[in-house]
């Protein structure tokens, strides 16, 4: 009888232990879980990838790493010197994630991660991003930023974030690394370029308004030849309607228009050769 329960409490303790020993780590969405499994003796074996929302199910000694393929964002404030030695402050916006396969995850978790105990995942991205993007990131940009003029960098801002996006591209091909997009911007110049580009800007105004002013008078003046035109023409064709038989016609017709006027008495004298008379209108009373 002694024996027996000595052996049932031996198998009760080898259960506990065993369930204490076991886990079920879990995933959420938006991340893969890279999963280990420890040991008593001996070390710890990769045991699997899971994508989230997933869990391994009760297993012996298990834990997971979980590394969010969501993008991440980060911005690197710079001071470079321009091809014509003037500094130059700026950032330099990078948007980045891992790849969401699980050759990829687990590749990021083995080569290029130091992680040594509870780090959270932003903490993993973090590190990984400081030892193996910065750098080369910060590079390619001061590449691109010091062969250009310090006054044309603003208007090259998209050309150097794409150059530094295809550096990038190339520089992390084949790796866990996924660079989705490279901005420049926030452009702070010294404040003798400041002054210089306020010139500038001011400058290019008035020349823009002297031209429009140019291109108005320009319309005026246009206009003003095609109105004396238009009166010349117009000058030309009744000089060539102002005939003798013309003028007769039309005093005569103001005489008929005359005639029942009950206001005025009209005296007509006539004169020249064709009889058209010199009209003198005397008011009635007079």
């Amino acid at each position: 009888m002694k024996t027996y329960t000595i052996s049932a409490i031996g198998s009760l303790l080898a259960v506990a232990v065993m369930l204490g020993g076991c886990s079920n780590p879990a995933t959420p969405a938006g991340y893969v879980g890279y999963v280990k499994q420890g040991a008593w003796v001996g070390s710890e074996r990769f045991y699997g990838m899971q994508t989230g929302p997933a869990s391994t199910g009760l297993g012996w000694l298990l834990s997971a790493i979980n590394v969010s393929i969501t993008p991440y964002t980060y911005h690197e404030p710079m001071e470079v010197l321009s091809r014509d030695n003037l500094q130059v402050r700026f950032q330099i916006h990078l948007v980045w994630r891992v790849h969401p396969t699980h050759a990829s995850v687990q590749a990021f978790i083995e080569k290029y991660t130091t992680i040594t105990g509870q780090e959270t995942a932003d903490k993993i991205a973090e590190t990984a991003y400081a030892h193996f993007l910065k750098e080369p990131l910060r590079t390619a940009t001061r590449n691109e930023v010091q062969a250009l003029d310090a006054l044309v960098l603003k208007e090259r801002m998209a050309p150097i974030g794409h150059a530094v996006e295809a550096t990038m591209r190339t520089w992390t091909h084949g790796t866990p690394f996924d660079i989705l997009s490279i901005v420049v911007g926030d452009i702070a110049y010294p404040p003798m370029v400041a002054e210089a580009v306020a010139r500038k800007m001011s400058t290019t105004q008035l020349l823009e308004q002297k031209l429009t002013e140019i291109e108005i008078e320009k319309r005026e003046k246009d206009k003003r030849i095609i109105q004396a035109e238009g009166i010349a023409a117009a000058m030309e064709v009744i000089q060539r309607q102002l005939t003798d038989q013309y003028l007769q016609h039309e005093a005569i017709e103001a005489q008929k228009a005359m005639v029942g006027s009950p206001n005025h008495t009209t005296i007509y004298i006539p004169i020249g050769p064709m009889g058209v008379p010199l009209v003198s209108t005397i008011p009635q009373g007079k």
